[in-house]
């Protein structure tokens, strides 16, 4: 969108980013998404759903504002909006857990020792 005048504190300011996530099962093609959304960031896809509907695609991601209207009007809940930095902080936080996870496999299996077996109530008392 294109402004006639810049805002003087304009530099100081950053757009909030939106990441749009779209569950297409639930969608019925009415399209009220693409057609109300500011910055066009979603058009019709050609893909079919098991209803045999067209659910909306995102195409421009990086135009998102976060001003979460699809997320109104979809009168179905198929769509919502998360704020696009925290979507990467999650993904990160994920991505630490599993390097941690897959470390800590790899020190058990370079040790080789194991574990004793238990011994259930009947094998281990009569």
């Amino acid at each position: 969108m294109k402004m006639w005048r810049k805002p003087l504190d304009a530099d100081e300011w950053e757009a909030p980013k939106g990441k749009v996530f779209i569950i297409d099962e639930r969608c019925k093609g009415c399209g009220f998404c693409q057609e109300f959304c500011p910055r066009k960031v979603l058009e019709e896809s050609e893909k079919f759903n098991s209803k045999g509907y067209h659910p909306p695609e995102v195409v421009n991601p990086d135009d998102c504002v976060d001003c979460q209207l699809c997320e109104l009007i979809c009168p179905e809940f198929a769509i919502f909006v998360l704020d696009a930095k925290e979507v990467e902080r999650r993904e990160k936080e994920k991505k630490a857990k599993k390097a941690a996870k897959s470390k800590k496999a790899g020190q058990k299996k370079k040790t080789g020792k194991k574990k004793p077996a238990k011994l259930g109530k009947k094998e281990g008392k009569k």
